[in-house]
């Protein structure tokens, strides 16, 4: 059963059409310098699925991936303590789920990007998954 993820990115510094027109090979989500978001990568199994988030501008959910690439050190980083997973685009996200309209539905007030949306790699149960998708009419 695959796990569900979300990864934010600045648009100015990487952006959805980016991450697409890596194909399918994907690209390595590096530049994540924080514990929790690297131990969150760690955990992730091929195939596992995510949201692409666009962070500061924008603040939507845009994209969905996939985890093409498991943990393996982060090719920006001179120390061996940071890693990255590579992810490859899957699907757009139809009708853009803003963050406003995450904070105000009931179902995801849980959300982790609801309460710490400072952390940019997290995680995303099954039902926040599938609640938003269908929110930005993404077809199943």
């Amino acid at each position: 059963m695959p796990n569900y993820w979300l990864f934010k990115s600045e648009p100015e510094v990487w952006s959805w059409e980016q991450q697409k027109a890596k194909g399918k090979a994907g690209e390595e989500w590096t530049g994540v310098r924080n514990y929790q978001a690297r131990n969150n990568m760690r955990a992730m199994k091929l195939g596992d699925r995510g949201f692409f988030y666009h962070s500061n501008e924008g603040r939507e959910v845009v994209g969905i991936v996939e985890v093409c690439n498991l943990a393996h050190r982060d090719s920006t980083s001179e120390a061996d303590t940071w890693e990255c997973v590579d992810i490859r685009a899957v699907a757009d996200v139809p009708r853009p789920v803003t963050l406003d309209e995450i904070k105000a539905d009931p179902k995801l007030k849980d959300m982790v990007l609801v309460n710490n949306s400072r952390l940019s790699v997290q995680p995303v149960s099954e039902a926040e998954f599938k609640h938003i998708c269908k929110l930005g009419l993404v077809k199943p």
